[in-house]
């Protein structure tokens, strides 16, 4: 196959992403499919995709490049993300690939990819390999016998990992509202929860936005946007549930609301799971990004665990993870990573084990945040549009790093005084710079900071 006259822009640092049509074609996907195969030297592989109307076409090309290559294909038809990841390793394949956008506008779309064992590809390993050789299209020979397989009753097994998480003959009774924002997550949960009425546990749900449209009717579901949110708010509040979970397109991420509709920042929640697994798993090991890390770090200690930072990011939070084999890792961002789901992300897993952490206190979800965020206020993440952040970075790191108590540079620029904190990174896909703050017990203190080096970044 010729070479392409231009790069494909479509990979990024953690998986691929574009514009249909201009980054992202049929024609290319192919190409992936060809090379995804020959680099990792793939005999099966597992494909799902999302309800976007490109997807289906975007999978089928992508089959017939695995196809083409010899490769049995392994297709889960409409699935979410993580239902990739489980079923590489429970089926045994060598590699699996997602097609999604998630919470990208429309004329987005892109392709998420694991390798055996359900283990990351990123930009060191063998995001690089795969597309310099889908540029180059110096393939090997075709191989003749490629297959496709319908593996959709892999939910099954997944829906029992999943329910393994929780002890469901000690739930309680609970009311949840759920937003699926008209993405991949509706069927995947109706799986879930008749497997929890089998079992049974009292949990009653009240559905919204559930079926899967790939026009999305309600908005792109991105629950992370604060203009997202109020209908998740207000529908917790009129149905008198307990709390509320939304998810992205993908269902990689969910976003929680309390029994008020109050939304939950990301921060909180890792903290919140770190002391779920904790209290099953004594000393354990726990992973969080380095955005927002007092809070975490404060319960980590408190429950006897040992708290590990990471670069932001799927693959490097997934790598840590597993070479220190830690039970939990979370992101600010709402990506939450289970050592007992092959390491890796799932949008699932976090409501089942908060659903039973309320039923074993018997309390709310806004009383346990409520001590959380008074004693660690945070601004959450404020983007910057900047077009050359280095200069920027720098002024901000002379000003301040004189004054500051500790640093680090895991992942942009943290600087930690007496009683607040700073995280300054780039962007890695816009020009876009992305400041968290956070205090010790004084909200006052992180809006006066935020206004200040807002006033420097702007300048």
């Amino acid at each position: 196959m010729t070479p392409l006259d231009q790069p494909l822009s479509c990979f990024k640092a953690y998986d691929i992403r574009g514009r249909l049509d201009e980054d992202l074609t049929e024609a290319n996907a192919y190409r992936i499919g060809r090379a995804f195969a020959d680099v990792l030297d793939a005999k099966r592989v597992v494909i799902g995709r999302d309800v976007r109307p490109s997807s289906e076409g975007l999978a089928g090309a992508l089959a017939d490049g695995l196809m083409a290559a010899g490769v049995e294909v392994l297709d889960l038809g409409l699935s979410g993300t993580e239902e990739t990841y489980f079923a590489v390793s429970h089926l045994n394949a060598d590699g699996g690939i997602c097609v999604t956008a998630s919470h990208n506008p429309m004329d987005y779309n892109g392709m998420k990819m694991v390798r055996a064992n359900s283990a990351p590809i990123g930009s060191e390993s063998g995001m690089a390999e795969i597309k310099a050789l889908a540029e180059s299209g110096a393939f090997r020979e075709e191989v003749p016998g490629g297959t496709i397989k319908d593996v959709s009753d892999t939910r099954v097994s997944y829906v029992e990992c999943l329910l393994g998480f929780v002890s469901t003959s000690a739930l309680k009774p609970l009311k949840i509202l759920v937003n699926a924002g008209n993405g991949a997550a509706g069927p995947s949960f109706d799986a879930i929860a008749d497997g929890l009425a089998k079992a049974g546990a009292p949990w009653e749900f009240v559905r919204m936005h559930h079926t899967p449209d790939g026009s999305f009717p309600n908005g792109i579901p991105n629950p992370l946007l604060p203009e997202n949110q109020p209908v998740t708010s207000e529908a917790v509040v009129r149905e008198g549930a307990d709390f509320a979970v939304a998810w992205d397109g993908d269902f990689d991420r969910c976003f929680f609301f309390d029994h008020e509709g109050g939304f939950i920042p990301g921060e909180y929640v890792v903290g919140l799971l770190a002391e779920v697994f904790l209290t099953k798993t004594p000393g354990a090991k726990i992973v969080h990004d380095p955005r927002i890390i007092w809070s975490t770090q404060h319960v980590v200690s408190e429950a006897g665990g040992q708290a590990i930072m990471s670069q932001c990011g799927h693959s490097n939070i997934k790598q840590i993870l597993r070479d220190q084999d830690a039970v939990y890792g979370g992101e600010m961002s709402a990506h939450h990573y289970f050592r007992d789901f092959f390491y890796c992300d799932s949008g699932m897993i976090p409501w089942l084990l908060i659903g039973e952490l309320l039923n074993r206190k018997n309390t709310t979800l806004k009383a346990l945040m409520e001590e959380r965020r008074t004693t660690f206020p945070s601004s959450g993440e404020v983007n910057f549009r900047v077009d050359d952040t280095g200069p920027v970075i720098s002024r901000i790191e002379s000003t301040y790093a004189p004054q500051a108590s500790s640093r680090d540079d895991i992942d942009g620029l943290s600087l930690s005084f007496d009683s607040w904190r700073f995280n300054l990174r780039s962007s890695n896909t816009e020009p876009l710079l992305r400041l968290n703050i956070e205090a010790k017990g004084n909200p006052e203190l992180v809006a006066e900071k935020l206004d200040e080096l807002r006033n420097m970044i702007q300048q």
